[in-house]
């Protein structure tokens, strides 16, 4: 048998990272992260928060072992401390969404009508692999090129009306973007289709992708 104070201790380390998780600023952050390392600036500014603020969150997933930091001169820049981070982060996504009502409902209204044709990870590589589709990340053009799927081009999606042209019109796109809760490649999609251009999208996403440490070009 354990002392008590031991295994209390435990769980109350077990807590920390859970309670480091309990925001869904954090949560939002580590979806970015998700995507490549980045400044405190740049996190501060694609998530809507102030400097203080963001470097506040950021040393609470520090201290909860969730991120690793790395000094360029007087940046300080942020990523994930592993794979495994991923992967907390996508199964807590997921279970939300399958156990939580609010959950599953708020997923729904910020991505839309089930409106546009998926693939999986498996069907992409083998489509591309076979020259039958073109794969084109919609994320901003630093996402891009932090890690990406090898084969892909960057057409971010405040810019694909006025790309549209680059892409030959008999072959298929495929679009993906950060992740499976990612709204921007569902929007490509229908902008795609819109334009007459044949499209569906990645089911899901970098987050994904790099769960699962497939190969990322950069």
């Amino acid at each position: 048998m354990g002392d008590h104070s031991d295994k209390a201790a435990l769980f109350d380390a077990l807590a920390r990272v859970g309670k480091a998780l309990g925001s869904g600023k954090r949560l939002e952050l580590l979806d970015l992260l998700a995507q490549g390392e980045r400044s405190v600036e740049h996190l501060a500014a694609v998530a809507g928060l102030g400097l203080t603020t963001c470097s506040a969150h950021l040393q609470t997933l520090r201290q909860a072992g969730l991120v690793a930091t790395r000094r360029d001169g007087t940046k300080i820049h942020y990523r994930l401390a592993g794979p495994d981070v991923a992967a907390l982060y996508a199964l807590l996504r997921d279970v939300a969404a399958t156990r939580n009502a609010e959950a599953a409902a708020a997923r729904d209204a910020y991505l839309g009508p089930a409106d546009t044709e998926a693939v999986d990870r498996d069907e992409l590589r083998r489509r591309l692999a076979a020259g039958d589709v073109i794969a084109v990340d919609v994320r901003p053009a630093e996402e891009y090129a932090a890690g990406h799927i090898p084969g892909a081009i960057s057409i971010p999606l405040d810019q694909l009306a006025a790309r549209i042209t680059e892409l030959p019109a008999d072959v298929e796109v495929v679009a993906y973007c950060r992740g499976a809760y990612c709204v921007l490649s569902h929007e490509a999609v229908r902008l795609l289709i819109d334009h007459g251009h044949p499209a569906v999208r990645l089911a899901d996403g970098m987050l994904e992708w790099r769960r699962d440490q497939l190969p990322i070009a950069v």
